[in-house]
This record gives C-alpha cells, sequence and structure tokens, in this order.
C-alpha cells in the first residue's frame, strides 16, 4: 500500500486501472518491431468519415474558444436520428462517460449494481469508484443469462447493466427477451442497456431489421437509458465522443454530474459530420461483415473454436494458455487482446482489420501453433 492509499476510499483503494489494448508505440519501444498491425481495439479499419476530415479542417482556428457546453447540433441531430428531445439525451467523452453518471447519479456505498460475467470492464470499476457491491451473475454461452440475472435483483440493486452486442465476447440478445427483461425489472432500478457496437450488429437469425434497438423502448420504459458511441463503427475512438438516451428526468439528473466541456469542439464537430455521412458506415458495416467471414473460416481451418459475434470482433479460443500466444503474435508484430482479466484466460479477442491486416494476423497465428 502507498502512504496516500490509506486516505483513498474503499471503492478506489480495491481498484484496478482499466487496460486498454498495446499502444503500436509500445510494442515498437519493447519489442524493436516497425511493421505492426494493431487489432486490439475494436477500432474501426476504415477509419473516418471523408466529411469528418474536411469539418476538422475548418475547426482549428476555433481551439482557442471552449467548446459548446450543451453540445446543442449535435444533440439536435441526435434528436432527430433517435426521434427523441434534446432533453433525453446526455453527451460524454466516450460512451464511458454515461456508464459513470449513472452510478454516480444512483447508487451509494454499499448498493449493487448487477451485470454479467464476461461483461465490460467498465462496468466494475465505476462499481467499485462508487464503493458498491458489484453482483456478477453467471454467463450462459458466453452471453447474457437473463434468467439468472433476474433471479439476482434483490432489495439493494439499483442499476444492471446489459451490453448488447457485449464487449469482449461478441454474444447478442433477441429484442423478445430483452424487452421482456427490461419490462421484469422493478421501476426504481436502473436499466442501462449499453448499445456501443450496435451499428455493427447484424444477427445472423433475423437480419438487421430483428436486431433489437432499445432506445425505441424509451416511452414505455422510465428507468431504460441507452448509451451508444462514435468510437467503433464510426470510425472516431481518438475523438471520445458518446451519449446516452433516457426519458427526460433522468438525463437531468445526468447532467448534473456531467463535467463542464466534457466534449470538445473537435469531437462534437466530428461526431456531426460522421452522423450525416451514412453511406461511409454502410461501407465499415459490410467491410465488417465480409472480414468476419475470412477470420472465422480461418479458425475454422486451424481448428479453432471461437465465439460467434456481431460485433467488429471474435474471440477465440487457442486451445491452452492464451498468454504465449498472445506474446508469440506481439514478437510477429502483431497485436491482439488477451482476456484472462475478463475470466477467459484461454480466449484471445481479434478486431476484424483491413483484409490485409486480417490475412496477416492469420499467417502469424498460424506460425505461431505451428499449423
Amino acid at each position: 500500500m502507498n502512504r496516500f492509499e490509506q486516505w483513498a476510499t474503499p471503492g478506489v483503494r480495491g481498484l484496478q486501472p482499466y487496460q486498454p489494448g498495446k499502444p503500436i508505440d509500445e510494442l515498437q519501444r519493447e519489442y524493436g518491431v516497425s511493421d505492426i498491425v494493431k487489432l486490439a481495439s475494436n477500432e474501426n479499419p476504415l477509419g473516418p468519415s471523408p466529411r469528418v476530415r474536411e469539418v476538422l479542417a475548418g475547426e482549428f482556428e476555433e481551439l482557442a474558444r471552449y467548446p459548446d457546453g450543451n453540445g446543442f447540433a449535435l444533440k439536435q441531430a441526435l434528436s432527430a436520428r433517435h426521434g427523441v428531445d434534446p432533453a433525453q439525451i446526455t453527451l460524454g467523452n466516450g460512451s464511458s462517460d454515461p456508464l459513470e453518471f449513472v452510478v454516480r447519479a444512483f447508487v451509494q456505498p454499499g448498493d449493487e449494481v448487477l451485470f454479467s460475467e464476461h461483461a465490460f470492464a467498465m462496468y466494475p470499476i465505476v462499481t467499485r469508484a462508487a464503493s458498491a457491491q458489484a453482483v456478477v451473475a453467471p454467463a450462459r454461452d458466453w452471453g447474457h443469462d437473463l434468467e439468472a440475472m433476474r433471479a439476482l435483483i434483490g432489495e439493494r440493486t439499483r442499476v444492471i447493466f446489459i451490453a448488447n452486442p457485449n464487449n469482449p465476447t461478441g454474444t447478442w440478445l433477441h429484442e423478445d427477451e430483452l424487452k421482456a427483461f427490461v419490462a421484469a425489472v422493478p421501476e426504481n432500478v436502473i436499466v442501462v442497456v449499453d448499445e456501443a457496437y450496435f451499428d455493427y450488429a447484424r444477427d445472423p437469425a433475423l437480419g438487421a431489421a430483428g436486431y433489437p434497438d432499445a432506445s425505441l423502448w424509451l416511452d414505455e420504459f422510465p428507468n431504460l437509458v441507452v448509451t451508444r458511441t462514435f468510437s467503433k463503427a464510426f470510425g472516431l475512438a481518438g475523438l471520445r465522443v458518446g451519449y446516452a438516451l433516457s426519458q427526460a428526468d433522468i438525463a437531468n439528473l445526468l447532467n448534473r454530474i456531467r463535467p463542464p466541456f466534457n466534449v470538445n469542439s473537435l469531437a462534437l464537430a466530428a461526431a456531426g459530420a460522421a452522423l450525416a455521412d451514412q453511406e461511409h458506415l454502410r461501407r465499415a458495416v459490410h467491410l465488417n461483415v465480409e472480414e468476419m467471414a475470412r477470420v472465422t473460416d480461418g479458425m475454422r481451418e486451424l481448428g479453432l473454436e471461437y465465439i460467434p459475434s456481431v460485433g467488429n470482433f471474435v474471440s477465440i479460443d487457442v486451445g491452452g494458455d492464451a498468454a504465449p500466444v498472445y506474446d508469440a503474435l506481439l514478437h510477429e508484430g502483431v497485436i491482439v487482446r488477451p482476456l484472462a482479466n475478463y475470466g477467459m484466460p484461454r480466449h484471445l479477442r481479434v478486431t476484424l482489420g483491413l483484409p490485409a491486416e486480417n490475412e496477416r494476423f492469420l499467417k502469424a497465428l498460424r506460425k505461431v501453433l505451428g499449423k
């Protein structure tokens, strides 16, 4: 324990920092590798829309000014897209901001926050930072077991996190089961449906039209919060902008916590431009579908099991401890994501990149595994 830890809150003392994917420059420093493919952080390999690049070029002259603290223009665009009032929107520095705002607004020390095993690593972090109790429901087939989660709702439950699709497993819930779960949750418990990967999601059984869009249920469920991000399919991970949709009463509380100017000027402008370029989004999704087939076909050829995914990534069982495989891939200049901290020590999560990047990964994995 360092000398300041004794004065930190109990929740913070028990935390470990969030571990992002290894940056390219860090691998260059540590391994001396120069030709690197990064497939670790679920980024869009196409990058941002050309419209974003054009809009940003005109923003630099105003960087000495504070951004619009209310994000008026972006809220108007989001309002039109989702058919909600701007008062129902909370902007964030990525969608992780609203996740934290919900816990800070509704959870007191000793309260419970419920989420699934193998779910997004930020859920336990924001829970423990609030000195609350994390209640972890066992997963079913690597995804959410809604029956198990429903059974764990108690008097102290204040917030439930559901990632659909889930990260890092890529698993998903169908509309009927998810909506029935939300309907069964007591109204005094906030249900957060985290839809960070929504734009990539394509249910193989139902098609795009059958994939649940929880933002359409806001009028029906006053305790529902839906989060989205521009970091994934829209290609703006480096600018960090996301948002939450809810009924206005909840958004009012979340916006009381939201730091002033938490979304910068470049991010606001870029998000608006990205939202307007639906053709670029379609190209990103089309590429993702094609590359998912390439990578999963490669896994079958190698005789490796993988978790079916509707995200822009796939988690692969390498047949044993994944740590040495991960390290060997680093020496080959390929960065993926080990999942031991998610309770999945045999798995690596691989982001779907450009065709040449995915071929590079498959070739490196074949070499590392001796296949």
